[in-house]
């Protein structure tokens, strides 16, 4: 009967409900999803637009910086990675960084409707898996650890397994730059990827530091006097533009609906790992908080694993009735201006 009892009260313990600093981390997620998801399908716009009458992104090419769309998407993400970034300082990044799955369903169903980029009927599916895992894992996320100073997440992140972490990802980096994506770069989204999901995962370090220190201040506990909050504005600053700049190459090298969930799954797994090593986000969860963490986690996964291949296989499809309707306009004397075909399928035709 005491065993029993015992039990009872350590799982009313574990699922005792949300935080309010939780609830409003997951308000702010949630809304930076939605304006993420949208700005990836308004800057391909932009990017299309501008590559067609100057060089193109993917191949070095910045002519997209003179596009007012491209500037349009880039004014929404900056709204949507705002709201994330508020999110950080007060939600574990292991409850905020998951949720950004939203933007994937969103940019994968925008992409088919204004982009004509198709989605196989199995991407609802897809959708269904990423909304399921989200779910689990924010009703099963740790609570924010209380953190008084930024001196606090300097110390955090200044331990050993930390800087072990930061010098590897700091090496891959420079290895795919400029090892692999001369080679690679347009033919392989996972090295453009690579990159981009290698340094979010710092920048997201930096950024819930630097929002931890931002929100101390503003309820009265000056950080802005300690060069630390400086140095983690500084970090944060290199690798967004570090992200932007290599998310672009990978936006217009490839299909949206391939690159977004990719991109998702590389940078959440990085920022989890990076997220468990510095703030310890594990040591203040039991095994079946932990247990029922992945499993979501590995739900959502699968749900951007099945939206990655269905969209192959839509293409396949697609790219069948292209080759009868490319006949057709032979027979007829019409060109195949309009064709709908992937950006790296052209590049390799040309």
């Amino acid at each position: 009967m005491a065993t029993e009892t015992a039990t009872t009260a350590s799982w009313r313990e574990a699922y005792r409900g949300m935080s309010s600093d939780n609830i409003k981390g997951l308000v702010l997620a949630l809304s930076s999803s939605v304006f993420i998801g949208a700005s990836f399908i308004v800057k391909k716009k932009g990017l299309k637009k501008a590559g067609a009458s100057g060089i193109r992104a993917g191949v070095g090419g910045y002519s997209y910086l003179v596009e007012p769309l491209w500037w349009v998407g880039m004014i929404t993400m900056i709204v949507g990675e705002i709201a994330n970034f508020v999110a950080y300082a007060f939600a574990p990044a292991i409850l905020v960084t998951p949720l950004g799955a939203l933007s994937i369903i969103i940019s994968a169903a925008l992409a088919h409707i204004i982009l004509r980029e198709r989605l196989h009927t199995f991407g609802i599916l897809g959708c269904v898996l990423c909304v399921v895992g989200s779910t689990t894992i924010v009703l099963h996320a740790p609570q924010e650890q209380e953190i008084n100073s930024v001196i606090e997440v300097w110390n955090l992140a200044t331990e050993p397994a930390f800087l072990l972490y930061a010098a590897l990802v700091i090496t891959a980096v420079f290895v795919l730059i400029f090892q692999f994506i001369p080679q690679y770069g347009q033919t392989h989204i996972m090295v453009y990827i690579g990159v981009c999901s290698l340094v979010g995962s710092l920048s997201v370090m930096s950024v819930k530091a630097l929002g931890i220190a931002l929100k101390l201040t503003l309820s009265g506990i000056n950080q802005l006097i300690y060069p630390e909050t400086w140095v983690f504005a500084i970090i944060v600053i290199t690798c967004v533009l570090t992200q932007m700049n290599y998310l672009n190459k990978a936006l217009d090298t490839f299909n949206t609906a391939v690159v977004s969930p990719i991109y998702y799954v590389m940078f959440t797994s990085l920022t989890i790992l990076a997220s468990v090593i510095m703030f310890k986000d594990w040591d203040r969860q039991n095994l079946t908080q932990i247990v029922t963490e992945m499993c979501g986690f590995v739900t959502i996964l699968s749900g951007t694993f099945l939206l990655h291949k269905t969209k192959d296989m839509a293409e396949g499809a697609g790219l069948t009735s292209l080759s009868i309707r490319l006949s057709k306009q032979a027979e007829d004397g019409f060109g195949s201006e309009g064709i709908p075909l992937r950006r790296q399928d052209s590049l390799r035709t040309t």
